[in-house]
């Protein structure tokens, strides 16, 4: 394909900034065109349009498709819009990018999956993380041999913007009301990750709660990791506390990955630092990305990964049928919780025997921290 790409995108939320920015700077670049977007409060959508150059507002996301056309439509709504959305693109063979959560449980997911499998159109999902400039580096650094075998990985996730009564407010107040959110919502970022850095997880155990009585579900808890190759994980999340950083969304924690050749450790100003076995630290010279954007211009990276993918047919991180096994990992870490023991993937199908929505029924020491 040699002429630019035409994009749409429907919604208009707070997370929606950094995929229209991402977009822009492309369209500067001749790589595409951002031609309309699609949101229920036309207001909010006008808002968007003005900030981003985007030239149309549409009402529907059926109007949108309808009057521009689009090669890809990027979905940035919420769970319980994704299956009619991709519906409405994979009817008109239109290619897709949509935000995560992906689908209101595994089972939708596998169906909004099987849906465009069925049509022949690219599904990519909105997973952003493992395009931070941190992590891309530290894969280079794993495939030039710098950290030996990689054996143990482990993030301390420490936000702090979950404490009181307007914890998430300011930018997305229905995380107070979601009956599960440190894995759903946050998590399922690192179990991406350790999977894009260590391979397939094998099994997983986790032990969650609640720390902040004002909201529904849980913020804080660990999930350990066994991966195939013998590899540990531990992702050790809590939503209240802060950590050592100018910005501590910029990385929302801090990072340790230890191989046969060293440690690489990540701060929260997006530094990395290599250790080899019995040697000095020294810091590591790489380019951090902006720090004006969200994840060191993650949205960006993945944007611009899509579009090389559509029209190079460059190969393609994120596909929802790969994206599957991120939530089966997900539903897994929930069940050990509820039943308080390992979970083997290969033994696991979250559709035979789902969980109840509801996190706070799952376990008694949900009750912690009220």
């Amino acid at each position: 394909m040699t002429r630019p790409l035409r994009v749409a995108a429907v919604g208009a939320g707070y997370f929606s900034q950094f995929q229209y920015l991402g977009w822009c700077n492309m369209a500067r670049d001749g790589l595409i065109e951002i031609i309309g977007l699609a949101n229920r409060d036309r207001a909010k959508g006008q808002a968007i349009a003005e900030r981003f150059r985007v030239p149309l507002v549409c009402g529907s996301v059926e109007e949108l498709l309808d009057a521009t056309r689009p090669d890809l439509l990027d979905i940035i709504t919420s769970p319980s819009t994704h299956r009619d959305f991709v519906r409405a693109a994979v009817d008109r063979g239109v290619a897709v990018i949509c935000q995560k959560p992906f689908g209101v449980d595994y089972a939708d997911a596998v169906a909004i999956t099987e849906m465009a499998e069925a049509a022949g159109v690219p599904l990519i999902v909105h997973e952003n993380f493992r395009w931070e400039p941190w992590y891309r580096e530290a894969r280079r650094l794993i495939d030039q041999g710098t950290l030996g075998t990689p054996h143990a990985i482990a993030f301390r996730l420490r936000p702090g913007d979950g404490q009181g009564s307007h914890a998430y407010l300011d930018r997305q107040p229905y995380f107070q009301a979601m009956p599960r959110l440190l894995v759903v919502e946050t998590g399922i970022h690192w179990i991406d990750t350790f999977r894009y850095l260590m391979g397939e997880v094998r099994a997983v155990y986790a032990r969650l709660r609640r720390v902040n009585p004002v909201i529904a579900g849980e913020d804080a808890g660990y999930v350990i990791f066994e991966f195939a190759s013998g590899a540990a994980g531990l992702f050790d999340g809590n939503r209240c506390n802060d950590h050592v950083a100018a910005n501590p969304r910029r990385t929302m924690g801090e990072c340790w990955l230890e191989g046969s050749g060293g440690v690489l450790r990540l701060d929260g100003d997006a530094r990395l630092f290599f250790k080899g076995h019995h040697g000095e630290e020294r810091e590591i010279d790489y380019d951090r990305g902006p720090d004006d954007t969200f994840g060191g211009g993650a949205c960006e990276w993945l944007q611009r990964h899509v579009v090389a993918h559509l029209a190079q047919g460059a190969p393609i991180e994120n596909a929802a049928r790969d994206y599957l096994v991120n939530l089966k990992v997900q539903e897994a870490a929930y069940r050990s919780h509820a039943d308080g023991r390992r979970i083997e993937l290969d033994d696991f199908d979250p559709i035979d025997r789902p969980l109840a929505a509801t996190f706070a029924s799952q376990s008694p020491w949900m009750a912690s921290g009220q």
